[in-house]
């Protein structure tokens, strides 16, 4: 497995050769940055752990330089804090039981500029490695320019595959904006009922993130019991843990329609049944 930059990181927990490592995944997710798998992915984590005939493999695109920092690590350097970042990320995968856990290392910047074809190439390179049979990624209704970014390289990625090298499905997923609003119909519903201790365990190795002034792992928690509470309004909770997915699958497969046009298309929906809700509530008998 040959990356573009000499120091991005594959890591093995259970210190399998590589390329044996990789092709055992079934469960594949590229992310923007350490911990956001962990909030993300907590779904195919869990359906993985301690299953001989399911791995899950994470891969962090970004070098997590540019993170917040406070409390102890306010004083830390960019390399510093990639450093912290890269070692939290490897104590995840550890707990997680991961098949391998992959740190591209690269620039956020790098990741925006969609005239770079090195990330998607490690990417494709990647895919072809691990040969899972579902991908996650960040969806692309997210409010984060880089979340967004990563996704758009998966997708070029993918594209790029032959119809056979590529997943059967992609999911993108919930980070900097839930998805909550689209229509039901719509959701890809991921139940992470289970584990609430493993869940915790993931998002709490996050120090550096959680000391440093953001709770991701009581907002991702709360979105999960939120979700699974508000999801059905007239009728008894079936889950105490939902995370949502856009299905960007059809998205992967047909190359004439933009990730614009696709996405649009899940908003137009949202706003028919709201318009359509208020326009029936609001009639005169």
């Amino acid at each position: 497995m040959k990356l573009h930059l000499n120091t991005a990181e594959i890591y093995i927990p259970d210190d399998k050769p590589v390329e044996k490592a990789l092709s055992r995944t079934t469960h594949l997710c590229f992310a923007a940055h350490q911990d956001d798998i962990e909030i993300m992915a907590a779904q195919p984590i869990i359906e993985c752990f301690q299953q001989k005939d399911k791995w899950f493999t994470g891969v962090v695109v970004t070098d997590g330089r540019g993170s917040p920092r406070d409390g102890l690590y306010k004083d830390y350097s960019d390399e510093e804090m990639r450093l912290v970042r890269f070692k939290e990320q490897r104590k995840a995968a550890v707990v997680g039981e991961f098949a391998a856990q992959v740190m591209l290392d690269y620039p956020s910047k790098v990741i925006k500029d969609a005239s770079r074809s090195e990330p998607v190439e490690d990417i494709m390179a990647l895919i072809r490695a691990a040969k899972p049979q579902i991908v996650y990624t960040h969806n692309i209704a997210d409010k984060h320019d880089t979340h967004v970014a990563v996704a758009l390289r998966v997708i070029d990625a993918l594209r790029r595959l032959d119809q056979a090298e590529r997943p059967a499905r992609l999911v993108g997923c919930e980070v900097w904006r839930a998805l909550d609003w689209m229509v039901d119909s719509d959701k890809a519903q991921m139940n992470v009922s289970d584990h609430e201790n493993l869940q915790f365990a993931l998002l709490g190795v996050f120090d550096s993130q959680i000391a440093g002034g953001k709770r991701y792992d009581l907002a991702s928690m709360g979105r999960r019991r939120a979700n699974a509470t508000y999801f059905e309004s007239h009728g008894v909770d079936n889950t105490t843990g939902l995370s949502y997915g856009m299905d960007m699958t059809a998205l992967m497969n047909d190359a004439s329609v933009t990730p614009a046009e696709y996405v649009q298309e899940f908003v137009q929906r949202f706003a028919l049944d709201v318009q359509e809700r208020v326009g029936r509530m609001f009639e005169k008998s």
